[in-house]
């Protein structure tokens, strides 16, 4: 078989793959689907019948679209909305990381990381700047990509590498990061919400996963190091067409220098940052400690509101110092443009909060998890295997449907309590979910900003299209499904745990 055939194929395979997603509805419209999915089923498992027994009692199919269930669906509306665990917590955390991106800090402190690297070194922090990037709103994307372009470009390497480098890092490492971000703020929200079926007191805490996503984050910027200068840069230097003027492209970079007001408020902030980590450390061991309850564990639901407090204080010292903003009053227009880019996220988790309340009233949540739980009870304590099985189904759904919290209240209601059932945690589910909805994020030209890297890229190569960024990004999705898969199994393996209290 010929490259010139395989290539063809790899070509077919992927406007494929786009017409069938973009005959997809919305995320907001396809769980309208559902809920119309669900009131039929109901229906039908209420008529039929059907029960199951779990520990915490016999659960019986009810009727949605009954009498009762009509009065309870109008009843409870606006309380389901309300009360879904990611919606209040991802507001208040915005608030104040919409601040720290507004004043301009988190582009100042991505932009330090990769301007005086070179070599292998250059590639490792590109990769690492954009899985940090995941907590600034789409700054990675629009910023640092192309940035990494002119880097790569101004250090005499392929341009392009330093695109598919940064792509890896922004959008394939999207659910790991050194920091606790909006991610694991709207995930934790559903993996509770989707316990209520088969475990209504389960709380999963935001920090769940956090052990495990911070040292994900070095072996990701490694591995993706790795992969540009084994195979992408290499591959590039001998087919890539000749880049722009390194003239045009330093003045570009010129353009976006620190001035010294910047490295000034900067210095600031690190000074904030070691003052909150103390009062922090201070306030979990100390006698009496405001962050621990009672009983003395840990208060871990207080980690939004600090998260907060100190990337909203943090923002505040930077634009002050860097002279963006010109009086304390200026930083609510962050927080403004915060909740501006949530509008299609409110519409979304709106009906999702309806559809997983609608799961949970009905009990088809709990009758399908059990059902699901007894055809699969031959690998019950196999916990390693179903995990593994489940990054790959959440890998090979992410190529069709492409938010990532809109996929997770899809999935959850069903998975959670299904490999619970198994003996599988909350947590682990959630962090394989995560796994195989990263990964496959940079070959999929469903995800939003995949034209827009087409674009980027295009400058550096004319005749640049959808399947040349996906074959140039295929290097980086193999390798970060499988190594990041092995490191997830050898830490379950081993007994760590993935984050406190998980």
């Amino acid at each position: 078989m010929t490259s010139t055939t395989t290539v063809s194929r790899f070509k077919r395979f992927l406007i494929a793959v786009e017409r069938i997603g973009n005959r997809l509805p919305s995320p907001a419209l396809l769980f309208v689907w559902l809920a119309a999915l669900i009131a039929a089923a109901s229906c039908l498992a209420s008529a039929a019948g059907w029960q199951v027994s779990l520990p915490s009692g016999v659960v019986e199919a009810r009727n949605i679209v009954s009498a009762d269930g009509l009065r309870w669906a109008l009843a409870t509306m606006v309380d389901n909305f309300v009360g879904f665990a990611p919606v209040g917590a991802v507001l208040v955390t915005m608030l104040g990381l919409g601040v720290a991106e507004h004043s301009g800090l988190l582009r100042c402190v991505l932009l330090r990381l990769v301007r005086r690297a070179r070599g292998p070194l250059l590639s490792f922090m590109v990769v690492l700047a954009g899985i940090l990037s995941n907590l600034a709103f789409d700054v990675g994307y629009v910023l640092l990509i192309p940035l990494a372009g002119v880097l790569f470009q101004l250090a005499g390497r392929p341009p392009l590498a330093g695109i598919a480098a940064a792509f890896a890092g922004v959008s394939a490492g999207y659910s790991a990061n050194l920091l606790l971000g909006p991610a694991d703020v709207i995930l934790a929200g559903i993996t509770q919400e989707a316990m209520a079926g088969v475990a209504s007191g389960y709380q999963v805490s935001v920090a769940s996963n956090y052990y495990f996503t911070a040292a994900s984050t070095l072996v990701l910027a490694l591995m993706g190091a790795w992969v540009t200068e084994r195979w992408v840069a290499p591959f590039l230097m001998t087919t890539s067409a000749p880049g722009l003027d390194v003239e045009q492209d330093a003045q570009e970079l010129a353009a976006i220098q620190e001035t010294p007001d910047d490295v000034r408020a900067l210095w600031a902030v690190a000074g904030w940052t070691l003052f909150f980590a103390g009062w922090v450390l201070w306030a979990s061991v100390a006698i009496d400690a405001p962050l621990r309850s009672v009983d003395g564990t840990l208060e871990l639901a207080m980690l939004v509101p600090l998260i907060a407090i100190y990337a909203a204080i943090a923002g505040l010292i930077f634009g002050r110092l860097s002279k963006r903003y010109q009086a304390v009053g200026d930083m609510v227009a962050g927080m403004e443009a915060a909740m501006t880019t949530l509008a299609s996220y409110l519409v979304i988790m709106f009906f999702a909060a309806q559809c997983v309340a609608w799961f949970n009233w009905t009990g088809l949540g709990a009758l399908i998890a059990a059902s699901g739980a007894a055809l699969l009870s031959g690998l019950e304590g196999q916990s390693v295997l179903l995990l593994m099985g489940f990054i790959m189904v959440s890998a090979m759904i992410n190529l069709f449907v492409g938010s990532a919290s809109a996929k997770w209240a899809l999935l959850a209601p069903v998975f959670v309590p299904m490999l619970y059932l198994l003996g599988v945690s909350p947590e682990q589910a959630q962090m394989a979910y995560r796994i195989g909805d990263s990964s496959t994020n940079i070959i999929t030209p469903l995800m939003p900003y995949f034209a827009v890297v087409v674009a980027f890229a295009a400058r550096y190569r004319k005749n640049c299209g959808m399947g040349t960024l996906a074959a140039m990004m295929l290097p980086y999705s193999l390798s970060f499904l499988l190594g990041w898969s092995v490191l997830f199994a050898v830490w379950l393996l081993i007994g760590l745990p993935l984050g406190p209290q998980a």
